[in-house]
């Protein structure tokens, strides 16, 4: 696993809310808080763009509760 440069982490900030990050070192993420997103690090690179970001929301299906089949029209 490849680390991330200490003063780099000082200076980065979230794309979307320019608020700070969080250094998850386990999952190898900068987390923003604010944004409800988590940048992967590839190779010691934060990948800082939106659409390589996962969501923290917690999925909106509870476990216990079976998922909904999606809408097909009949021919």
């Amino acid at each position: 696993m490849t680390e991330v440069d200490p003063c780099l982490l000082k200076i980065l900030v979230c794309p979307v809310t320019k608020g700070p990050l969080e250094y998850n070192r386990k999952a190898q993420e900068l987390i923003s808080q604010s944004a409800g997103l988590a940048y992967p690090i590839r190779n010691g690179i934060p990948i800082m763009l939106v659409d390589e970001a996962r969501s923290l929301e917690a999925p909106s299906v509870s476990p216990s509760e079976p998922a909904k089949k999606p809408y097909k029209a009949k021919p």
